[in-house]
């Protein structure tokens, strides 16, 4: 059911919460396990307002560039945009060894790769809950989520789309009143050597809004990938539609 899609977060999972602050980041996070993305082990990350989770290194950047990026920062982006928390919305994250949870990330995961013999050990979650748009004059907000875990060898990412209503903030030449136009947000991942990395399709289109209807591995919403060795599985070559019957703002 489409209401599993999120695994749990929020306070009462002992999630730490962002200050609301504009282009804010958590603080920095001390990993308790090393979590290998692109063949190369980081033991402090940072949880990033504008829908990134960094290694190493914040990110206050709020339009996206396209990867690879030629500075070198290795990152996820769930969806990066111009979050602004202060007008709506929270950023969760918590590191966690949950069995209930580990257990229903394991499973997930060998559905996904029946091939690959997984059993997560370690997860770290961070959700982004209604987040708003700077320069918003509307209550639109996002919820979207992402999943490190490793069993101490492999590393998988999973990304879940629950609901996007926006796509842009003001400062990225989006439309106030929409949170649409402009520069779109961005998804996918940025090894960090300028060789290695993968935009998700239709990121910095208008087509990203509709991130909630495609995957890569036949779960709307949800897209999953192994990073410590990165390897792109069962990815749709088509680009999303920009629109259906439900999205007429075109």
């Amino acid at each position: 059911p489409a209401a599993s899609l999120l695994y749990p977060y929020g306070l009462d999972q002992r999630d730490h919460k962002n200050p609301k602050l504009d282009d804010g980041t958590s603080k920095k996070v001390s990993l308790s396990v090393p979590f290998t993305f692109y063949s190369k082990e980081y033991q402090t990350l940072y949880v990033n307002n504008n829908g990134v989770i960094s290694f190493d290194t914040r990110v206050n950047q709020y339009t996206p560039d396209p990867f690879p990026l030629a500075d070198g920062r290795p990152f996820v982006a769930p969806y990066w945009a111009d979050v602004d928390n202060v007008l709506g919305g929270d950023v969760f994250y918590r590191e966690t060894t949950d069995p209930t949870l580990l257990t229903s990330i394991t499973k997930n995961i060998n559905q996904y790769f029946p091939e690959i013999p997984f059993t997560a050990t370690w997860a770290f979650v961070a959700t982004w809950d209604h987040v708003a748009y700077y320069g918003s004059t509307t209550n639109k907000g996002n919820t979207f989520q992402a999943i490190l875990t490793t069993d101490t060898k492999m590393s998988f990412i999973i990304l879940n789309y629950w609901d996007i209503q926006w796509t842009t903030g003001a400062a990225s030449d989006g439309d106030p009143e929409t949170g649409l136009g402009g520069t779109p947000a961005h998804a996918g991942f940025n090894s960090g050597d300028e060789t290695n990395f993968y935009n998700i399709p239709g990121s910095q289109t208008e087509a990203i809004i509709n991130i909630t209807k495609t995957s890569n591995v036949n779960v709307p919403g949800r897209w999953v990938f192994q990073v410590d060795d990165f390897k792109v599985t069962g990815v749709p070559t088509e680009v999303p539609k920009v629109a259906d019957s439900n999205n007429c703002w075109l």
